[in-house]
């Protein structure tokens, strides 16, 4: 089993910046796939960014060039640096691991709580 645990959500001024966080903790696993998705009031649950294990990275078009995704295999945890933020960028967003368990080798996929993120002035 293995739990997430979001931060650094808020509300920001229209150009603004934020950094997600999200740690990974649990017993017997190995992370491969980490990400961001985001869900606006009214609007079904969109990806972000992605991030494998080899730190090969993926964008939603309407990030590109705006958020960056990062991670750091030796505390688990996942980041997603979010600068020039937008009114459309408010929702909440959510961390998303893909696993693998180190006993039985069969993968699974893991959601955080959520973070609210607010970009209005």
């Amino acid at each position: 089993q293995v739990q997430l645990v979001e931060s650094g959500g808020g509300l920001v001024q229209p150009g603004g910046s934020l950094r997600l966080s999200c740690a990974a903790s649990g017993s017997h696993f190995s992370l491969v796939t980490m990400g961001w998705y985001r869900q606006a009031p009214g609007k079904e649950r969109e990806l972000v960014a992605t991030i494998t294990s080899g730190l090969t990275t993926n964008y939603a078009d309407s990030v590109t060039g705006r958020f960056t995704i990062s991670r750091d295999n030796a505390k688990n945890t996942v980041y997603l640096q979010m600068n020039t933020l937008k009114p459309e960028d408010t929702a909440v967003y959510y961390c998303y691991a893909n696993a693998r368990s180190t006993l039985s080798f069969r993968t699974y996929q893991y959601w955080g709580p959520g973070t609210q993120v607010t970009v209005s002035s």
